[in-house]
């Protein structure tokens, strides 16, 4: 497996990871051609921060968002802290470890750039990603708002 960062011609594969990675929940929002929108967007976010995708012969599997300290994110994070944003496996390649390799990633890069701690949000419907997040060290802090009425939390890792 190769971990790299984004590249503009990576943004179809990406946004089709996000939307198959997402689409076994799709039952579980309130609206998910809204969520849909959203996820089927992904590679916008590196405009935000950086994509860093997995790789597997030569195919992406996997994306994550990596969003620096003090850049812009959702207020219900602390806007010193960087955060991990829509950590995504493809279905057909779980069990790789790219899913745990991307969030290391992140983690290095906030090594990188001096935090004491990397945060994130999740649920409790995301039944792979948040047991591999609490063995990785990331604990609740607090409930953040619902999305299109599923809960969320927002869990944090202290790096020091």
């Amino acid at each position: 497996m190769r971990i790299r960062d984004f590249r503009e011609a990576d943004s179809s594969r990406v946004n089709e990871v996000a939307l198959s990675a997402f689409a076994q929940f799709k039952l579980l929002y309130d609206d998910w051609p809204a969520l849909a929108a959203g996820i089927g967007s992904m590679a916008a976010l590196a405009q935000k921060g950086k994509v860093i995708v997995a790789e597997h012969d030569g195919t992406i599997i996997g994306a994550v968002a990596y969003v620096a300290p003090h850049a812009p994110k959702p207020p219900y994070f602390d806007a010193a802290w960087p955060i991990i944003r829509m950590l995504v496996v493809d279905p057909q390649s779980r069990g790789l470890g790219a899913g745990r390799a991307l969030t290391e990633a992140c983690i290095d890069r906030a090594r990188r750039d001096g935090s004491q701690v990397i945060a994130l949000h999740t649920s409790p419907i995301m039944t792979v990603a948040l047991p591999m997040y609490l063995r990785m060290g990331f604990a609740k802090l607090r409930d953040a708002p619902p999305i299109h009425g599923v809960e969320y939390a927002v869990y944090l890792k202290q790096l020091a």
